[in-house]
């Protein structure tokens, strides 16, 4: 094989590449900053006070942040907290679910948003054992249901 066609393929199938993993790098790029107890209360806030409407993204980002920071707190072997965080995780999550048959605005951000929450939540399932594997599991298993109404949600409208 010449060096040419060598070349030429891989001027090719690089930027193929570069386009295929463009979606994974887009959701990389979302805000990983942990917030304090303060801002995570004004979001927690704000969500609770919102229109109807807009209450599903901001839920979902609620699920999101406090999903970073359930995963910080395993990792720093702070088990008994995660879980309480993964509990708060699962009532927000039902929140979405009551909330989804509304008219709400932002769902493909929203679907976004949770696709990723439920791949970073999926990734610290090798960090856990025992009831917080399970706990995890289940938080998971909920914010994939979730994840699919408002997969659902999107192609509806």
């Amino acid at each position: 094989m010449s060096f040419h066609f060598r070349s030429s393929v891989l001027l090719v199938t690089v930027p193929l590449f570069l386009t295929l993993c463009t979606p994974v790098h887009a959701a990389s790029s979302i805000d990983e900053t942990l917030p304090d107890a303060q801002a995570l209360n004004q979001l927690e806030l704000r969500a609770q006070q919102a229109n109807p409407r807009d209450q599903c993204f901001l839920y979902t980002q609620l699920v999101h942040t406090m999903t970073e920071i359930a995963g910080k707190e395993m990792l720093d072997g702070n088990t008994t907290q995660a879980s309480a965080t993964l509990k708060q995780i699962e009532h927000y999550a039902a929140l979405i679910h009551l909330g989804l048959s509304k008219d709400t605005k932002r769902l493909k951000n929203a679907e976004m948003l949770m696709h990723h929450t439920t791949y970073r939540l999926g990734g610290y399932l090798h960090l856990t054992s025992g009831d917080d594997h399970t706990t995890l599991q289940a938080t998971l298993k909920q914010l994939d249901q979730v994840q699919d109404e408002l997969l659902n949600q999107v192609f509806n409208h």
